[in-house]
């Protein structure tokens, strides 16, 4: 991991939104963090926070209403390709078989037929579907299917990979595997990812940073780094829960998530 460049930069980030009557609903207020080069940046927090807010205006999806986001120095205005996004949902197309679906990009970027093909395979094999190049979407599992997209984003030589709870709708077992999976993803290519999660645990395996934002209007509560890996990444997920520091830590994490819970129970 290098920690020695800012990749992104949030600065006094805000977000309103004009709701039913007229009313202006703030969604999110004063965010402000930093991302590192290879740094691995998890948005933790309560249901309703913000997080995916956040996200999409990192994307460019969304406008701030106030601060600035800055990805290299330059102000992010609009969706561009420099920022690859992995959603929840499935999002491969049917009707191509995973092949197509990760050379898809590329093609509309106009990247010529042999380089796209070879990078296809190389991340495919990255993802660990060699196998299945030649399947459909629907001969898949859900677990599958992500490697699919995540392998399509990846193709695309993004500066920055945002996700959005990508595992979210995976079962346990396949949860962390992918969750594995992407820790193997993160230390083979230098990527620099952002990623939006409420699972605590998901957030202390695969972040190197992970930044808290507080119960509705979101603002940060807490940018806090995961020192208790000791700089480097734990590959199995069954290692970390002997590592030491990790218990204080989600221990700490999930108090910030009770008193934010508790929080919202009381405006009610």
């Amino acid at each position: 991991m290098s920690a020695s460049v800012v990749k992104l930069s949030a600065e006094g980030v805000g977000k309103s939104f004009v709701g039913t009557g007229g009313r202006v609903i703030q969604a999110v207020r004063d965010v402000s963090f930093a991302v590192h080069e290879n740094e691995f940046c998890v948005l933790l927090g309560p249901s309703g926070c913000g997080k995916s807010t956040v996200l999409r205006m990192i994307a460019g999806l969304e406008d701030p209403t106030t601060g600035v986001l800055r990805l290299d120095g330059h102000e992010i205005l609009r969706p561009d390709r420099e920022r690859g996004m992995v959603f929840q949902s499935y999002t491969s197309f049917d009707w191509l078989t995973v092949g197509q679906n990760v050379e898809y990009g590329m093609k509309l970027n106009r990247v010529p037929v042999a380089e796209r093909r070879e990078r296809a395979a190389h991340f495919i094999d990255l993802v660990k579907l060699t196998r299945f190049r030649d399947a459909y979407p629907k001969q898949l599992s859900g677990g599958m299917k992500q490697r699919v997209a995540i392998a399509r984003t990846l193709a695309n030589s993004p500066s920055l990979l945002l996700m959005d709870e990508p595992f979210g709708a995976l079962d346990a077992e396949t949860r962390w595997n992918m969750q594995e999976l992407m820790v193997s993803i993160m230390d083979s290519t230098q990527t620099t990812v952002v990623m939006v999660t409420h699972d605590i645990e998901e957030a202390l395996f695969l972040g190197d940073r992970i930044v808290f934002i507080s119960r509705h209007p979101g603002t940060v509560l807490e940018d806090m780094t995961t020192d208790f890996k000791g700089g480097t990444r734990v590959r199995r997920k069954e290692d970390m829960l002997t590592v030491p520091g990790y218990a204080e830590m989600e221990r700490h994490i999930m108090r910030l998530m009770r008193e934010q819970g508790a929080e919202h129970e009381d405006e009610g």
